[in-house]
């Protein structure tokens, strides 16, 4: 498949790049500093600013899919409004190009721990992460309305950590999957990458958020 990857350089974004490529997808990743990423056989890299819908329209059209791990870093004081002006430039710029296929990768934050009760919103949930969780959430609003997309939401378990890839991860809906014991459900980052690509080459949750851990 032609995928276009938003976010290659990041945690997740590198993982799913690494486990597209060794499954012989041709990438192309936009990058607002291409020369972070080193060149590879069947990677394409485009100089973009994803919070810009034409520069998004042009670098993904033709693709079959767009992947975005977007994030503008936890570290950013204004992670919340940064986060919506590049997916506005993301999701606008997959319509203008006619790329309906659209995965978003999201937090864990809005996931229901109880009935009505989303993670995000409990008094342990860690203030430095707060604004970037509400933002994903906020995301995830904004594609339950959407209708010409075809997106797909996932958000990871609470534990996401570096690891091995063993290939075997269980699926969930809007609940946080449950661990062992007292620990909270986990997975690797590889392992992520393994139920994106997973999902991108056959679609079982097409206009739903899906949550995955090992």
């Amino acid at each position: 498949m032609k995928i276009a990857l938003i976010g290659a350089t990041g945690f997740v974004g590198s993982a799913v790049l690494a486990e597209l490529l060794s499954r012989g997808h041709a990438v192309t990743a936009l990058a607002r500093h291409p020369e972070k990423l080193a060149a590879q056989a069947g990677l394409q890299v485009v100089k973009a600013d994803v919070a810009d819908a034409a520069q998004v329209a042009r670098a993904v059209a033709g693709h079959e899919a767009v992947v975005s791990a977007y994030n503008p870093g936890w570290g950013e004081a204004d992670i919340h409004r940064l986060f919506g002006l590049g997916y506005d430039g993301i999701l606008a710029g997959a319509r203008q190009a006619g790329v309906k296929r659209v995965l978003a990768v999201g937090g864990a934050g809005s996931l229901e721990v109880a009935p009505g009760l989303q993670l995000v919103d409990t008094p342990e949930f860690p203030a430095d992460w707060k604004q970037g969780a509400l933002a994903a959430r906020d995301l995830l609003t904004r594609l339950r309305g959407e209708t010409e997309l075809e997106w797909s939401f996932v958000s990871p378990p609470i534990a996401l950590a570096p690891g091995e890839r063993t290939g075997q991860y269980r699926t969930g809906g809007d609940q946080l999957l449950p661990g062992q014991g007292d620990a909270p459900a986990g997975i690797s980052v590889a392992d992520l990458a393994v139920a994106i690509v997973d999902e991108v080459e056959k679609p079982k949750h097409v206009r739903a958020r899906f949550t995955v851990a090992n």
